[in-house]
């Protein structure tokens, strides 16, 4: 399946804007927007054009019977809501039990967000003590980037910020990057 998904990348004339930090082995990647189903498509592409296995969270549920193998094979990562850890303890431990990890979260959360982010990869990061990649797709040019990496500093709203600036340079007239500024902004001004 993921040699399709690669097919389907590069035949689409997909080019990539940047790279992933070829000297690490642990990191999240920070994707946005996601605005499509096709996100996922385009950056398993990007990710193993790069030479990087992406990982995602995935419903445990969807890691039984005729999809587990699937599941499994293409990086994704169980997680059981119904366990007492919570989301976070339990990509911690996933991150504790492999040498390598990189998983891509789209911290929007879904298709229909107005730019605004959920704290989720941040607090995975910093429980981890791994750095954010940002990373950037324009489906209309097929363009997707990825950013320095970015140590958590434990300021969200400062680190917030520093994504928000290297998204809006990527697409400087982008709404949901200008929202983001926004929120950052916000959440500066709110611990100042």
């Amino acid at each position: 399946m993921r040699w399709i998904i690669v097919r389907i990348f590069k035949a689409k004339g997909w080019r990539i804007v940047g790279n992933l930090p070829a000297h690490l082995d642990k990191y999240v990647i920070a994707g946005a927007p996601h605005s499509s189903n096709w996100d996922f498509v385009f950056f398993v592409g990007a990710t193993a054009a790069e030479g990087v296995r992406p990982a995602f969270m995935g419903k445990h549920t969807l890691f039984k019977g005729i999809m587990r193998n699937f599941m499994f094979d293409m990086g994704g990562v169980p997680i059981d809501r119904s366990r007492r850890a919570n989301v976070v303890e339990q990509v911690v431990e996933e991150y504790n039990r492999r040498s390598d990890l990189a998983l891509v979260i789209a911290p929007e959360g879904t298709r229909t967000s107005n730019g605004e982010w959920r704290s989720g990869f941040y607090n995975i990061a910093v429980a981890a003590g791994v750095p954010i990649v940002p990373a950037w797709v324009n489906p209309q040019e097929h363009v997707l980037g990825f950013g320095e990496p970015i140590e958590p500093s434990g300021d969200y709203g400062a680190d917030l910020m520093k994504i928000a600036r290297f998204l809006r340079d990527a697409r400087p007239d982008y709404d949901r990057y200008k929202v983001l500024e926004a929120q950052a902004q916000a959440l500066i001004d709110a611990a100042g």
